[in-house]
């Protein structure tokens, strides 16, 4: 700890240790990488200190992932894949974290190694054994790695909460939103792609027969005289500008920001058939040529504007909180390759 906190240019474990008096390189090897910690009870103290300071029952979980570049090929899960950290693939390790957002503050409170599903395969047995995996870990993506967060820290009941805000590879995975609707109260705010498809009025279904296999059976299905399910991107193509509301997004330390807004009520398409309704919500930047974001919510009809206005400019936080701990504690200039190795220096970066 209090290597990370000084100004070495460095942060892996060598110049710490050489740089703190009393500190033994080989002891802090072993401290990261082998000791055996109880990861369970650090966690639950560590976000029991992060409640005392930032605790808030109008507070956000904000998720994201975010990559460590790596050299060489025996560290745990390390493969070449997108790293969001330079904006290309390469040879990296990737983290899914869980960043608590109040008006107090905030700070990264969980994370899992993204582990890719090559490592699982028998050519990866002895890195596997190596690097020392749990005999239980299998394969899980970031979605489920983030639903498995998301459950672990609401059954823990340390930190209170209300809105939980993701990427589109997380909202738009039914599992990860399952997981949330699990929990009554909790409200999401995710992003979704411009190819998201549905009704902006709940569609007719009818029951239909066919035959398989000499038997006749039944479907749902939505008759032709329907209405087709729209895409995001052909709704706001006929959006008059009258729908489009300016506002002021706080980001964090780049200050408000002007987008414009549209809000509409509507039902989720899913295999050709109405899901659930559910609010769609454009954002778009000023200008010539805009840009265009897309996030549903589940929260309650009688939401305003200005709520969804404000959920947009909460994920500047998680991605304050990574170049934050990356550029001032070297949470991604660790040296170690074992998976416990690279839990423990994450919970400590955090």
């Amino acid at each position: 700890g209090i290597g990370q906190i000084s100004s070495l240019d460095r942060k892996s474990i060598e110049p710490m240790a050489l740089n703190v008096d009393g500190a033994k390189v080989r002891s802090l090897q072993r401290f990261i990488s082998d000791a055996e910690w109880n990861e369970s009870e650090i966690d639950f103290k560590y976000r029991s200190i992060v409640n005392e300071d930032l605790g808030d029952e109008e507070a956000a979980l904000i998720f994201d992932e975010t990559g460590f570049v790596k050299k060489g090929d025996h560290s745990a899960g390390v493969a070449r894949q997108y790293c969001g950290t330079i904006g290309k693939v390469d040879n990296c390790q990737v983290g899914v974290f869980a960043a608590y957002m109040s008006r107090h503050g905030y700070s990264l409170v969980d994370r899992e190694l993204y582990v890719p599903q090559k490592w699982f395969d028998d050519d990866h047995t002895e890195k596997r054994s190596r690097c020392q995996f749990p005999v239980d870990r299998e394969f899980q993506t970031k979605p489920e790695l983030a639903a498995k967060i998301l459950s672990t820290i609401k059954e823990e009941g340390v930190l209170p909460f209300r809105y939980v805000l993701a990427d589109s590879i997380y909202g738009e995975n039914p599992g990860f939103i399952s997981a949330i609707e699990e929990n009554i109260g909790l409200i999401y705010f995710v992003a979704v792609g411009s190819d998201t498809k549905f009704w902006l009025q709940p569609p007719k279904t009818v029951q239909k027969e066919y035959k398989r296999k000499g038997k006749t059976l039944t479907r749902e299905t939505v008759p032709k005289s329907e209405k087709k399910s729209m895409t995001a991107k052909q709704w706001i193509t006929g959006l008059h500008d009258t729908f489009w509301y300016r506002r002021k997004v706080s980001e964090g330390t780049k200050g408000p920001i002007e987008y414009e807004f549209s809000k509409r009520r509507v039902v989720l398409s899913k295999n050709g058939l109405p899901q659930k309704t559910v609010w769609l919500i454009a954002k778009r930047s000023i200008g010539e040529n805009p840009t265009y974001s897309f996030y549903i919510s589940n929260a309650p009809t009688s939401s305003r504007l200005p709520l969804f206005v404000w959920l947009s400019g909460l994920r500047w936080s998680i991605e304050q909180c990574f170049e934050e701990t990356k550029s001032e504690l070297g949470m991604d200039q660790y040296e170690v390759r074992k998976y416990n190795g690279w839990y423990h220096h994450m919970t400590l970066s955090m």
